[in-house]
């Protein structure tokens, strides 16, 4: 060995081979930057949809009460059946009532009779007062007399146009055009007028009410967006309203807001409104629960963002943004509602901002990414074009 290192060359030749075999090796690099999606917030016009439960009703709702005292014929309906308006619902005995009529009737007869005998009697005093043949005062008694029989006509004839009515009334007739519910009466019971009895019901379902009661502080906070101008109502302020059933089904017609209450129930700190919805297939019955996403207006210059995007915490909620060196930084933001997987932004972003939508884990603040632009999911390739997958 000491041999080896006394010829300077080849001590040379060794040393060029360390030096060469240095080289290859690759020195320690820093990781590259982890790479994030971003997408840029660009505002637009968005819905301001608001969610409310609410309960079905019926549009007319017609109790179907006695008029009269009586008892009860027949029922000459069907239960849970579709009956027009002016369909007859029961009959009641109307014996007793044409009975009540007759006897009107004759007295409206003998009231005329005593009506015209007064009549009579006035014409002839007449002329015998002008020749003096009986006094004034005996004229003047005709004259009251006759007075006083055309009242007794007047009163007789509406004693005989009650007892009509009453009569009519025997025959119950629904006011309205619906489904008639079930009879609360048989044939035989005894309905009385005075007590209003209650014999059937008759409900309009073709439209219904849908009804709802919304926070005051949320309706003030509207009525302050509009004024604003930062929320626009639709054309005709005509807010429409669409329906999802008790198994999440969405209903097919379309209702609007009909009513707005101007009050504010102290109980409960709400404000009624209620919309009507068409309901042509009887989807819809009363007392049903719905819930609605009703569309109050257009936020013209929204922001929205995608859900996964937003970190929720006991503080509030936050996203990450790059700045234009490339570092991450954590803002908070105020959260608006929830539409379908995108959060509406109220306080916090601003248009042009790049917000890390996925690969935030990664990353910490003040720490450099390599941003690249969210990319749209890739369509299958497999299917063909009337939906169908490709064999």
């Amino acid at each position: 060995m000491w041999q080896l290192l006394r010829n300077p060359a080849l001590v040379v030749a060794m040393a060029l081979l360390l030096v060469a075999c240095s080289e290859d090796k690759p020195a320690d690099q820093a990781p590259p930057p982890p790479e994030v999606e971003v997408m840029t917030v660009q505002p637009r016009p968005i819905a301001n949809i608001v969610e409310l439960p609410g309960r079905v009703q019926a549009v007319r709702v017609a109790e179907i009460r006695a008029r009269v005292n009586g008892i009860i014929q027949r029922r000459l309906y069907e239960e849970g059946t579709d009956v027009a308006a002016g369909a007859a619902l029961f009959q009641i005995d109307p014996r007793e009532m044409q009975a009540s009529l007759n006897a009107a009737q004759a007295s409206l007869q003998r009231a005329q009779a005593t009506a015209m005998n007064a009549a009579q009697d006035v014409k002839r005093y007449k002329g015998l007062v002008a020749k003096q043949a009986i006094s004034q005062q005996e004229y003047d008694a005709a004259q009251a007399r006759l007075r006083t029989a055309e009242a007794d006509v007047s009163q007789a004839r509406a004693e005989v146009e009650s007892a009509r009515l009453n009569l009519e009334y025997t025959r119950v007739d629904s006011p309205i055009a619906g489904r008639a519910g079930r009879a609360e009466v048989t044939e035989g019971a005894l309905v009385s007028a005075s007590e209003g009895t209650l014999l059937t019901t008759v409900e309009q379902f073709d439209p219904v009410y849908v009804s709802f009661a919304q926070s005051s502080s949320d309706l003030l906070a509207i009525r302050a967006q509009i004024a604003s101008g930062a929320l626009h109502l639709p054309d005709k302020d005509r807010v429409a309203v669409q329906l999802f059933l008790e198994d999440g089904s969405e209903y097919p017609h379309t209702g609007y807001i009909d009513f707005l209450a101007m009050t504010i129930d102290v109980s409960t700190g709400t404000v009624a409104l209620r919309a009507e919805v068409p309901n042509p297939d009887r989807l819809l019955l009363p007392g049903q629960f719905v819930q609605a996403r009703i569309n109050a207006g257009t936020r013209p210059n929204g922001i929205a963002i995608p859900q996964r995007a937003v970190a929720l915490n006991e503080s509030g909620a936050s996203v990450q943004l790059v700045g234009e060196d490339d570092r991450v930084s954590t803002r908070n933001v105020e959260l608006g509602e929830l539409h379908g997987s995108e959060w509406l932004i109220r306080d916090g972003l601003q248009a042009g901002d790049r917000v890390i939508v996925e690969g935030g884990q990664n990353a910490r603040n003040g720490q450099p990414v390599r941003p690249v632009t969210g990319k749209r999911p890739p369509e299958p390739d497999d299917a063909t074009a009337d939906g169908s997958t490709a064999r």
